[in-house]
Parts: structure tokens; C-alpha cells; sequence
């Protein structure tokens, strides 16, 4: 019985990691972009050269995996849910990178965190517009409260900007409006898009649509201004973004949505800290700190709710340890089908084992066919059996 425990503190361990890896990198990106674009330090004030330079990337990479490694299938994807779903989404996803970047340009990184404690207001509002939400009183009053708390913090930042300002909240209006087209359209036609088969198709779709802003925008400052551009700068930059991405993947598949917003308000604390050590400029006062203190009991209020919503709506899910101890026991077994059968016939075997590990689908990972146990006890099934 040692085993199962083993494998629940393993696991435990794995998961505390990814948290990790994904706050650093998430918050490494931010203040990475931040470092990058501000004229203070290497002064490359294109924002959307930066966001298409992350899009080929990630596109680039995306299709080697696919098409070159094979390592994950292409989607069944038609003209039509192209045209529906990936293009709409693409254009609001590369609207939100956009003007999120370019608000590092106006104000500080902790402020910016501030203002994104508006995000759950912004996919409510967006959610009930679109008729995927109810509009509820509880739900509406923390509302009130996260948009107060940030309407104080806004108040008492030293450095408020109003260009800055409008930039970062419509980038999080259009982050809330792919986030609900994303699931209005796609689990409409029942797709399932894990991030690889996601950038695949979208940052293409996302770089043609900055490619128009950029060749007007962007593109006369290049022929009038001397930009200085370090390649090694760019590709890191471009591949902790890529990195971001993946470990967004890892974390959701190893705990799921909820444990990622908590981590992404830990995170939201700690880059404000470090861009206060960073950035002289980002210093915070009293009030910015009250307000945004407010901003954040209204999120973690609202989140309780939905969490309270959800498990409501659905059957309560297996324990860690019930999970861990079912994973082994078919491991266990698929491993035993290796060992030589006393009379000589194991058809049957195999076919029951090969059925309760196909059953064993890991619920709290929704992108991933099954967890790595079952994989691992399908995969010698597989080999035994031919």
C-alpha cells in the first residue's frame, strides 16, 4: 500500500512544479515585454512588430510539431468552422495582445496588473451580451465591487495615464470577447483544441490580422527611425511566450481552471512586487493597494461562486488519492500481463483489462485523451496484444 502514496506525493510534487514553472514564465513574459518595449530601457517601442514576432513563432513551431514531428494530429477542420469560429476568434486574440502590449508603452506593470482584476467583469458583461450567462444579483454585486476597487486603485496611481488606460481595458474586453466566442463557437461544434493544434490554427489567422495595423502603423516607423533589433533578445522573448503557453497546458491538465486563476493571482501579487524592484517607475501607493485589495475580494468572490455553480451542476469527482490508487492497480495489472499465464490462454485477459483502461479517463484534464498511467498501461496492452 506504500505505492499509491508514493505516486499521490509524486504527483502532488509534479503539480506544485508546473504552478511554479507557470507563475515564473507568466510572470517572466510580462516584465520581459515590459523591459522590451519601454523607452527607458531597450526601447523598442513596437508593440505590434513584438506581437507578430510572438505569432510566426508560435505558428512556426505549431507546424513543425504537427505536420513535421507529428506529434500531436491536425483537427478536423472545415471552411466553415474556419471561417465561423477561427477567424473571429484569431481577430480578438491578436486585438487583446495588441493593445495589452501597447499599454506597456503608457503605464507601469503594476498598474496594469490592477486593471486586469476587471477581466471577470469584462467576460460577465460579454457572457451576458451574448446570452451564455444570466444576469444575477450576486454575480452583479461583485461586479460593483471589483469595478470600484479598480476605479480607487486608478485613483490614487501616481502615473495615470489615460491612453494606457483605455488601451489595457479594451485589450481586456477583447480578450473577454474571445474567451466567450471560444466557447459559444467551438464547443458548439464540438472541438477540442489543446495548445498546439490552437496555435496551429489561430496565430497565422492572428499574424494576417496585426499584418494591416502593422503596414500602416508600424511599418513608416521602421523606414524613418533607427530601431536597433537583437535577434537573440526577440527569439527568447518569443520563446517564453511559446513556453507560457505550454505551461498553461501542463497546469489546467494536471489540476484544472480554478487552481490556474488562484495561481494567476499569486502571480498578479508577485509581479507586483517585482515590478516595483525592477521598475523605479512603478512605484505603488497606499491607496493603489486599498483598491485593488477591494478588486480582489470581489474576483475571489466570484470565482467561489462559479466554483460553487459547477460542482453543483456535476457528480462529485474522485479524490486524488481514490484516482492515484485506481491508476496504479491498472498499471499494476497491465504490467502483470507480461508474466507467463499457467494455462496458457490470456484472450480473456486482455480484452478486460484493455476495457478498464480505455474506462480510466482522467476527468480533471479534458485536452488530454487520458492521464499517463492509463497511457502507460494502454500502451503495453497494445504491445502484448499484437
Amino acid at each position: 500500500m506504500d505505492k499509491p502514496g508514493k505516486m499521490l506525493n509524486r504527483s502532488l510534487l509534479l503539480t506544485y512544479l508546473y504552478l511554479l514553472i507557470y507563475i515564473m514564465l507568466s510572470s517572466g513574459v510580462i516584465l520581459y515585454n515590459k523591459w522590451v518595449l519601454s523607452p527607458k530601457y531597450f526601447n523598442f517601442p513596437l508593440p505590434i512588430t513584438l506581437t507578430m514576432i510572438h505569432m510566426g513563432f508560435s505558428g512556426l513551431v505549431a507546424f513543425f510539431l504537427i505536420r513535421v514531428f507529428k506529434v500531436v494530429s491536425p483537427v478536423k477542420m472545415t471552411f466553415e468552422i474556419y471561417a465561423t469560429c477561427v477567424i473571429p476568434i484569431s481577430a480578438f486574440f491578436a486585438s487583446s495582445l495588441w493593445f495589452g502590449n501597447t499599454a506597456y508603452l503608457h503605464i507601469s506593470v503594476a498598474f496594469i496588473q490592477m486593471l486586469k482584476a476587471l477581466m471577470p467583469v469584462a467576460t460577465f458583461l460579454v457572457a451576458v451580451l451574448c446570452g451564455t450567462d444570466k444576469l444575477r444579483c450576486d454575480v452583479f454585486l461583485n461586479m460593483l465591487l471589483v469595478s470600484a476597487g479598480v476605479v480607487i486603485s486608478s485613483y490614487g496611481e501616481i502615473h495615470f495615464n489615460v491612453v494606457g488606460t483605455a488601451y489595457q481595458v479594451t485589450g481586456i474586453f477583447a480578450e473577454a470577447l474571445r474567451l466567450v466566442l471560444t466557447q459559444v463557437l467551438l464547443q458548439k461544434k464540438g472541438l477540442s483544441l489543446n495548445p498546439i493544434t490552437s496555435l496551429y490554427y489561430i496565430a497565422p489567422c492572428s499574424f494576417v490580422f496585426l499584418f494591416i495595423p502593422w503596414y500602416y502603423l508600424e511599418k513608416p516607423t521602421f523606414e524613418v527611425a533607427q530601431i536597433q533589433f537583437n535577434f537573440w533578445i526577440f527569439f527568447s522573448n518569443a520563446l517564453c511566450a511559446l513556453a507560457l503557453n505550454f505551461s498553461i497546458f501542463l497546469v489546467i491538465g494536471r489540476t484544472g481552471a480554478v487552481t490556474i486563476r488562484v495561481a494567476g493571482v499569486l502571480k498578479d501579487w508577485i509581479l507586483i512586487a517585482l515590478s516595483t524592484v525592477l521598475f523605479p517607475e512603478s512605484a505603488i501607493t497606499g491607496l493603489n493597494v486599498i483598491g485593488y485589495a477591494i478588486a480582489l475580494c470581489g474576483v475571489v468572490m466570484y470565482n467561489y461562486l462559479k466554483v460553487k455553480e459547477i460542482r453543483a451542476s456535476q457528480p462529485p469527482p474522485e479524490s486524488i488519492l481514490d484516482r492515484t490508487t485506481k491508476e496504479w492497480k491498472m498499471e499494476k495489472k497491465s504490467s502483470d500481463l507480461h508474466l507467463p499465464t499457467i494455462g496458457g490462454n490470456n484472450n480473456s485477459s486482455v480484452s478486460d483489462d484493455h476495457t478498464a483502461s480505455d474506462s480510466n479517463f482522467d476527468e480533471e484534464a479534458p485536452l488530454m485523451a487520458s492521464s499517463r498511467l492509463s497511457h502507460i498501461g494502454r500502451t503495453q496492452l497494445n504491445s502484448h496484444a499484437s
